[in-house]
């Protein structure tokens, strides 16, 4: 049967229920359709949604979240394209809507984030599924509150999340609203992910910070570098994918370091 549905954006969609044929063009919510078991469902991804490594291989790849294949993409046939406003090309995905159901995505928060699964469970029939990982997802951040509270991890912090030009995750993104919601403070004031250079971050002397695994894959050289202008800051890799499921027991989304 058929059945429409409205995504973040306000685009109508009409899909063949369940859908059987799904790609999925941003690693997060790659993640969050294998997590609902739909591993025979989801036959695209791109080359970055390495999460679950075992699925990696054996689905096929159609570009990367920014250049997407279209031929590829048009060869699988999918009844659903899974894309979000943040992390895919608007060109791209106007190309695709006229040919294919895309439902797309727009997180900012937490809450969103969590929406955004239950929104998805039900695009893909799996609603008691996208409930349960909801309630872990609570069940983790309740943990967690406690936890900052008991080990008094008031910090201020900031997370790189590319270089040349550096950039750090300012105020109304997903990242800002995870560090605010474990008691830290991000000290990059600005909105969304400002340019920021390495003397501005000795300026405002973040006690921690964080670095990305992606879109930017920092290494340790990096750290290197970094700690030479920022000897009093404590640093580790966070791990940063743009898009918002809770995995075991938190998540992929943003990584945390007590």
């Amino acid at each position: 049967m058929q059945k429409s549905f409205t995504d973040h954006l306000g685009n109508a969609i009409t899909i063949n229920y369940p859908p059987k044929r799904i790609i999925s063009i941003v690693p997060s919510q790659t993640e969050l359709l294998f997590d609902l078991g739909l591993d025979e469902e989801v036959v695209g991804i791109t080359k970055f949604c390495i999460h679950p490594i075992e699925k990696f291989a054996s689905k096929a790849k159609v570009g990367g979240t920014k250049k997407l294949q279209i031929e590829k993409i048009r060869d699988l046939k999918p009844d659903l394209i899974i894309g979000n406003k943040e992390e895919n090309s608007k060109a791209y995905i106007e190309l695709l809507q006229q040919e294919f159901p895309v439902w797309m995505s727009d997180i900012y928060n937490l809450e969103d984030a969590m929406q955004t699964i239950t929104d998805i469970g039900a695009l893909v029939d799996r609603q008691p599924e996208a409930t349960y990982l909801n309630h872990l997802i609570n069940a983790g951040f309740r943990d967690l509150q406690t936890l900052a509270v008991e080990k008094k991890i008031d910090q201020t912090v900031a997370y790189l999340i590319w270089k040349d030009p550096y950039m750090a995750a300012g105020r109304n993104t997903f990242i800002d609203d995870v560090l605010r919601k474990i008691g830290l403070t991000n000290v990059i004031t600005e909105t969304r992910y400002p340019e920021s250079q390495l003397l501005q971050l000795v300026t405002l002397n973040p006690q921690l910070l964080f670095l990305s695994s992606e879109p930017y894959p920092f290494k340790e050289k990096h750290i290197e570098e970094i700690q030479s202008v920022l000897p009093s800051t404590k640093g580790d890799f966070g791990r940063w994918r743009n898009v918002f499921l809770v995995r075991q027991p938190f998540g992929e989304s943003c990584s945390i370091l007590f």
